[in-house]
């Protein structure tokens, strides 16, 4: 099923993203995590672009075969473009085909120190390109509800935004965001620049402290006040971090659903527990707007 589908099915599709284990580390290692998750009835599951090593070994597309063929859930798998020529993503091409996968979430991807740029593909929206030229896929795209952090403002960031879309993404998920208030600006804005795809929240429950400095640092995320004071005040206690963490993500995304949004997004980091308790939350909430 093409994921830009579900969203006429359903008025709130949910999804999980994961990343695939290491080359070094037996695939066998994300059955638990994918049995628990088919058991929670996700409408798809993100598959990251797997880190290091070739495009040879990347296991991306190994799990994402085994999401759909052996766990019959359908998966999202991620393509970048920076470090990638067009003999790196012909062959991931033909790898999903055979595969049966027919869902790509095509990024720009992050610059890495010591990789070469690519000389094939500058944004996403040249990979969306080249992806329709060579297959019958379905691809989503990536955006950011503060703006990316190398655009000058959120104006510009739309306009790139606008230019993937009209390239041939039909759905977008946004990048993790911890206040509201930005989403439903940034949805506002996207909708008056003829962004009218589907966009689904990227939410990522916080449990841990160190994850917060290490996303602050990667992405730039705001932190709102009440957010910062959650961290300074159970910080120190993994249990109660955790707790909270569960706990304001399930108000944000609460929020989201009352107010109409296509979809939730999560971040879960390979921890199904994590959306097991989620989920628990807000089900009730979930099979009262799928069943308007």
């Amino acid at each position: 099923m093409n994921i830009k589908d579900l969203f006429v099915k359903k008025k709130a599709v949910v999804s999980f993203e994961i990343f695939p284990p290491k080359a070094t580390s037996p695939i066998e290692k994300i059955y638990d995590t994918l049995e628990a998750l088919r058991g929670l009835m996700p409408d798809y599951i993100s598959i990251t672009y797997g880190a290091g090593g070739s495009v040879i070994s990347n296991r991306t597309v190994e799990l994402a075969s085994l999401v759909k063929n052996k766990y019959k859930i359908e998966p999202l798998a991620h393509l970048t473009a920076i470090h990638s020529s067009k003999e790196d993503i012909l062959h991931l091409l033909n790898e999903l085909k055979e595969k049966n996968i027919n869902n790509i979430l095509a990024l720009r991807g992050d610059i890495k120190e010591g990789h070469p740029v690519s000389k094939d593909f500058r944004y996403a929206s040249d990979l969306v390109k080249f992806i329709l030229q060579n297959g019958n896929f379905n691809i989503s795209g990536a955006c950011y509800p503060e703006g990316h952090f190398e655009s000058a403002n959120l104006d510009k960031d739309l306009d790139f935004l606008k230019k993937k879309v009209d390239s041939g993404v039909t759905h977008l998920n946004t990048q993790l965001f911890f206040d509201n208030q930005d989403f439903y600006c940034f949805l506002e804005k996207a909708r008056k620049k003829g962004i009218n795809v589907p966009i689904q929240a990227g939410i990522m429950p916080i449990v841990k402290k160190k994850q917060i400095e290490n996303i602050v640092f990667l992405s730039g995320v705001k932190l709102p006040s009440k957010f910062s004071k959650l961290i300074a005040k159970y910080g120190h206690d993994d249990e109660m971090m955790r707790a909270a963490g569960v706990e304001y993500a399930t108000e944000q995304i609460i929020d989201l659903l009352k107010n109409n949004v296509q979809g939730i997004h999560l971040y879960i980091m390979n921890n199904a527990q994590l959306a097991k308790d989620i989920i628990k939350n807000i089900s009730h909430l979930l099979e009262g707007i799928n069943r308007e």
